[in-house]
């Protein structure tokens, strides 16, 4: 149980928001103690308590941190006026949302992430809620351990 709580912890997918990334019905193992020892980084996949109901935990990819200015141009993700390098972010994204409309540049806040699903046009990300509190943070996605097929590292 201490384990569970504090070190590593297995959670299902259960939508398609990070497809091709992770499939719905995969299991992940989660470390939950990373984060005490370094800053999450852009392009990792993030598990997280949602903002809106933080009973519910999301996974998706941290695309930017607080103090960096995010836009999506022409499906492209543009951090600080840089075309992100598709090793980052993997997908074509979509301009959707509040926080994601053509021509805006949104302003991460201290603290807090934005969080974008790897399957753009399927995904209740931060283009429609916001901004991911680092409270809220719960770790990061290390491994996919089911179905046996599927095994791998996530990056």
């Amino acid at each position: 149980m201490a384990i569970r709580t504090f070190v590593v912890a297995p959670f299902k997918i259960p939508s398609g928001s990070m497809r091709p990334t992770l499939m719905e019905g995969d299991r992940i193992l989660v470390s939950k103690f990373l984060y005490r020892f370094r800053e999450p980084q852009r392009g990792e996949i993030i598990v997280f308590r949602f903002p809106e109901n933080p009973r519910r935990p999301y996974i998706k990819r941290l695309v930017a941190v607080g103090g960096d200015r995010v836009e999506i141009r022409e499906g492209r993700m543009v951090i600080n006026g840089q075309v992100v390098p598709e090793r980052f972010a993997r997908a074509y994204y979509y301009n959707q949302g509040q926080y994601g409309l053509p021509e805006s540049v949104v302003e991460v806040p201290p603290d807090a992430f934005f969080v974008l699903g790897d399957n753009s046009a399927s995904s209740h990300d931060s283009r429609f809620w916001g901004f991911v509190p680092r409270r809220l943070l719960i770790g990061k996605a290390l491994c996919i351990f089911w179905p046996p097929q599927r095994i791998r590292a996530l990056r």
